[in-house]
C-alpha cells in the first residue's frame, strides 16, 4: 500500500527554530510526550547559500534503534510537490517518557549518522540499547494513545501528523510484547488516564496500552500469555488478565481467577471494580453492588471505584443513591496529552494523494479563506461537549438517570437528598426569629426585624434565571410560543461554603430540623452539571419543538453542517439515538463529516447492518488516510469484528463491489490484510 502523503510545515526564516521549541518544552511534558518531531532542512537548486527548514510530526515508526529512524528520514529525501529544493539533513526526535530524554538522529544526505538524546536541561546524553528499548516501547503506545478513533478530532487537534501502525506482523508484536514485559512495572512512570488519581501497577498508561493493542487485534492469547507471566511475580496483575479473559470468552476462567486472586488480596480495588463490571454485564447488580462498595472502601480517592457504585445504584434504579454516591465522586483536574508547541509556521503545505481522492468527501467541504459555517450562540455554549476525564464521565453518569427517570423525577430526587438554597435561608430566618424572640436586649431585636428579602429576589438567582428566559428559544428558529422554558429551570442548591458553623446552624428544636438535618450538601461541581444539563435539555427540547412544526407546516427547517453536527451530539449526550442519527443524516447531506459517519457507524453496528458498517467504513477510512492516517484502532477494530462475524471473503466482496474509486477500495483491503496477517477469526 502506498504510504499516505508527507505534510510540510515550513519554519520562519529562522531555520531549527522548531527543534529549539521542542527542547525548550521537555521540561514540561508529563504524560507520554507530544508525536515524533521529523525536521529537515532543504537547500535551494539554484542557490545553495539559502536554506529552509520544514517539518512534520508522526506516530507509529519504529524507534528500536537508530538505523529505524534513519530509514525513515531517508524515505523523505524526494518530494514531489517541491521540485526546487534537495533535502540535505534530517532530524528524527522522538521522546523517552520512561528516562525523559528526546532521543534524536541526526542524518546528513548523503553521509553521516549521529544519535544521541537530550536531557531535559537540554544537554546532550549518550543513546544506549537500555534507552532505545524505552524509546521503542513509548512509540508503540504513543502511535495507540495519539491514533483517531474515526470521528476526527485527534485529526483536527494537531496539524501534520503522519500516523502509522507500530505493529504489523508478529514478528513486531512479539518484539513489543517483549518490552513491555521487560518494561512492566516501571508502567506507573509513564502517567495514566486522566480518570485515575495515583498511577499504580495496573492503572497507567502502558497497562492501558497494552489492553487497547490486545482489544483493537482481537490477540486475545498472546495477551493472556503476558499477564500470567506477571502475574507470577505481582498478584496484582490478576485484574488485567481477568479483563483479558473475559474479552476472549473465557468467563469461566476469568471468574476462578478473580475468586482466586482476592483471597490472597481481598482489597485490591482493581480486582474488586473487575468483579463489579462483570456482575453488572450478567445483570446481577445486587452482587455489583457488594463489590462495588468494597472498592471504593479499598480506593476512597480514586475516581473510577464511586463510578462504578453509581453504576450499580442506577443498574438497581436506586435513584437517590446514584446521586448521593456521584456527589461523592473525587474529581480530578484534566491533564491533557502532551502536544508539540511549535513557533507560528510561515507557511503550511497539506498535499492529497490521488489514491486518498473521494468527490464525496471532497465535495462542499469549505474553501481556503472562505468564512467557516454559522452557528447559533445557543449551540456555541454548550458546555458539556468540552467536558473531559472526571467530569465527561459523571455528566455522562447524570445523563444516564435523567434519562432513565426523566428531568422533573430527577429534580425531585434532587430537592430530597440535597439542601437547597430556599430551604436554607428559610431555615436561617426560623433560626435567627427564635433567637430575636428569647433575647431582651430591644436595640438587637430593632436590628434583627430590618425586613429581609423576599424569596423570590434571590440575587444569586435571579440574573441567571433572567438571561436563561431572555435566550429561550434560542435556536435558528425559535417556537415564538412565548410560554416560557420548555422545561423546568432548577433552583440552585446551598454551597457547602456558604454554611457556617456555631449560632447559623438551623434550630434543632425546629419540627423540619430532622429532614433538613438529614440531607447532603451538593458539590458545587454537581451542581453546575445540573444547570449544564438543563442547558443541553433546553436547546434539545427547542429544536425538537421546532422540527415537529416545521413538519406539520411543510416547510424546510434549515440548518448548517457544522449545527446539524452540534445538534446530533447534542441528542447522543443525552441518549435519543434515533434523533441524533436524524441530525447526523442531515449534515452528510450537506457535506461529509467524519463525526457524523462515525455516528452513523454506531448505529449500523446496534443494527447488525454488516452493508450499512461496510459502507460507512470504507469512506471513514479514506478520510483518515487523506489527512495522513493509515492506521485507526477504533477502525480496525469494528472491522476485525465484522469479519470474525461475516467471514473474510463476504467481507472483502461487499467492499469490492461498492461502485467506488478501486485505490479507495484497497485501503480498506489493507485492514482486512492486516487481520489476516494475525489471523484473526474467520480471517482466512
Amino acid at each position: 500500500m502506498v504510504a499516505p502523503a508527507v505534510p510540510e510545515i515550513y519554519d520562519d526564516e529562522d531555520v531549527y527554530a522548531a527543534i529549539d521549541a521542542r527542547t525548550e518544552s521537555l521540561q514540561n511534558l508529563r504524560e507520554l510526550g507530544p508525536p515524533d518531531l521529523v525536521y529537515l532542512v532543504k537547500q535551494s537548486k539554484t542557490n545553495p547559500n539559502r536554506q529552509i527548514g520544514v517539518y512534520h510530526h508522526v506516530t507509529g515508526i519504529e524507534a528500536s534503534s537508530s538505523a529505524s529512524l534513519a530509514a525513515y528520514v531517508n524515505t523523505l529525501t524526494y518530494s514531489p510537490n517541491d521540485k526546487t529544493h534537495k533535502v540535505v539533513s534530517g532530524i528524527y526526535c522522538c521522546y523517552n517518557a520512561f528516562s525523559h530524554l528526546d532521543m534524536r538522529v541526526e542524518v546528513k544526505i548523503p553521509g553521516s549518522l549521529e544519535s544521541y538524546c537530550i536531557d531535559e536541561r537540554g544537554e546532550k546524553r549518550v543513546a544506549t540499547d537500555a534507552l532505545w528499548l524505552e524509546t521503542f516501547l513509548c512509540g508503540v503506545l504513543r502511535a495507540y494513545y495519539y491514533a483517531d478513533d474515526g470521528n476526527g478530532d485527534m485529526i483536527k487537534k494537531i496539524v501534520g501528523v503522519r500516523r502509522f501502525n507500530p505493529i504489523t506482523n508478529t514478528e513486531t508484536e512479539q518484539k513489543f510484547l517483549d518490552a513491555a514485559e521487560k518494561l512492566f512495572f516501571m508502567g506507573r512512570q509513564l502517567s495514566s488516564d486522566p480518570e485515575t488519581q495515583v498511577p499504580n501497577t495496573v492503572a497507567n498508561h502502558l497497562a492501558s496500552g497494552l489492553l487497547k493493542y490486545i482489544r483493537t487485534t482481537g490477540r486475545y492469547a498472546s495477551g493472556i500469555n503476558i499477564f500470567e507471566k506477571l502475574r507470577t511475580r505481582d498478584i496484582e496483575v490478576s485484574s488485567l488478565l481477568a479483563r483479558v479473559l473475559i474479552e476472549a470468552d473465557e468467563e469461566v476462567q476469568a471468574v476462578r481467577l478473580m475468586h482466586d486472586a482476592l483471597q490472597e488480596v481481598p482489597m485490591d480495588y482493581a480486582l474488586l471494580d473487575c468483579q463489579a463490571a462483570f456482575c453488572l454485564s450478567k445483570g446481577e447488580g445486587e452482587l455489583a453492588l457488594e463489590c462495588a462498595k468494597r472498592a471504593v472502601t479499598a480506593a476512597p480517592s480514586e475516581f473510577t471505584t464511586w463510578a462504578r457504585l453509581v453504576e450499580a445504584y442506577i443498574f438497581l434504579e436506586q435513584w437517590d443513591q446514584a446521586l448521593l454516591t456521584l456527589n461523592s465522586c473525587p474529581m480530578f483536574t484534566y491533564q491533557d496529552r502532551d502536544s508539540p508547541r511549535m513557533p507560528p509556521p510561515a507557511r503550511v503545505m497539506l498535499p492529497i494523494l490521488p489514491e486518498s481522492m473521494l468527490d464525496e468527501i471532497d465535495e462542499g467541504q469549505p474553501k481556503q479563506g472562505e468564512p467557516p459555517d454559522f452557528v447559533h450562540p445557543s449551540l456555541r455554549k454548550l458546555h458539556a461537549a468540552n467536558y473531559q476525564g472526571t467530569f465527561k464521565k459523571a455528566y455522562e453518569l447524570l445523563t444516564r438517570i435523567a434519562a432513565a427517570i426523566g428531568w422533573d423525577q430527577l429534580l425531585k430526587i434532587r430537592s430530597d437528598v440535597f439542601v437547597m438554597e430556599e430551604e436554607y435561608r428559610m431555615e436561617r430566618q426560623y433560626a435567627a426569629k427564635s433567637r430575636q424572640a428569647s433575647s431582651k436586649n430591644a436595640s438587637t431585636t430593632a436590628i434583627h426585624q430590618s425586613p429581609s428579602p423576599a424569596p423570590d429576589t434571590n440575587g444569586s438567582t435571579e440574573p441567571e434565571s433572567e438571561s436563561a428566559e431572555q435566550t429561550n428559544g434560542d435556536t435558528n428558529n425559535h417556537d415564538g410560543s412565548g410560554e416560557g422554558n420548555p422545561i423546568e429551570k432548577p433552583e440552585q442548591s446551598v454551597a457547602s461554603e456558604a454554611v457556617k458553623s456555631g449560632n447559623d446552624d438551623p434550630d434543632s428544636e425546629h419540627a423540619s430540623y430532622a429532614r433538613f438535618h438529614n440531607k447532603r450538601l451538593c458539590e458545587r461541581w454537581l451542581d453546575n452539571l445540573f444547570m449544564v444539563l438543563y442547558e443541553d435539555l433546553r436547546i434539545y427540547t427547542i429544536w425538537r419543538t421546532d422540527m415537529a412544526q416545521s413538519r406539520q407546516q411543510a416547510v424546510e427547517y434549515k440548518k448548517t453542517a457544522t449545527e446539524w453536527e452540534i445538534l446530533g451530539e447534542l441528542a447522543e449526550r443525552l441518549h435519543h439515538f434515533d434523533e441524533a442519527i436524524e441530525a447526523y443524516q442531515h449534515c452528510l447531506s450537506i457535506r461529509f463529516s467524519p463525526k457524523a459517519m462515525r455516528g452513523i457507524l454506531r448505529m449500523y453496528e446496534k443494527q447488525g447492518d454488516t452493508r450499512g458498517m461496510l459502507n460507512a467504513l470504507i469512506r471513514l477510512i479514506a478520510w483518515q488516510y487523506r489527512w495522513y492516517s493509515e492506521f485507526s484502532p477504533g477502525l480496525l477494530q469494528v472491522l476485525r469484528r465484522l469479519i470474525e462475524e461475516e467471514g473474510a471473503v463476504k467481507v472483502r466482496s461487499i467492499v469490492q463491489a461498492t461502485n467506488l474509486p478501486q485505490p479507495v477500495l484497497d485501503l480498506t483491503h489493507s485492514y482486512c490484510q492486516l487481520c489476516a496477517t494475525f489471523r484473526s477469526t474467520s480471517s482466512d
